[in-house]
């Protein structure tokens, strides 16, 4: 079982900058193998993904978030980042992190509040 806690929400002014990390603990498993994500849901709409990397490091991300958001990852400590930079009021939600090491074994954060204020 592989449990993942989001940090580093928060309240920001449009065109600020935050940081989210999530870290991942357990047993008998190989985080580098792991697959994680970033998605994120605002109030009234479904949950959206916000940017993946894969166990080679290459990335995908939304149109939305292209240019601005950056996600990363470091093995050593089991942890996924997501670096949003030039925030909107539309990235307001609870971004929610996601690992998975295969189709049977996937897992989620509890998530954690981003509000961008105008």
């Amino acid at each position: 079982q592989v449990q993942l806690v989001e940090s580093g929400g928060g309240l920001v002014q449009a065109g600020g900058s935050l940081r989210l990390s999530c870290a991942a603990s357990g047993t008998f498993f190989t985080f580098s193998n792991m697959g994680l994500g970033w998605y994120r849901q605002a109030p009234g709409k479904q949950r959206e993904l916000v940017a993946l990397i894969f166990s080679d490091s290459s990335t995908n991300y939304a149109d939305a978030v292209k240019g601005r958001f950056t996600i990363s990852r470091d093995n050593a400590k089991k942890t996924v980042y997501l670096q949003m930079n030039s925030l909107k009021p539309d990235d307001t939600g609870v971004y929610s992190c996601y690992g998975r090491l295969s189709l049977d074994h996937s897992y989620w954060g509890q998530g954690t509040q981003v509000t961008v204020s105008s």
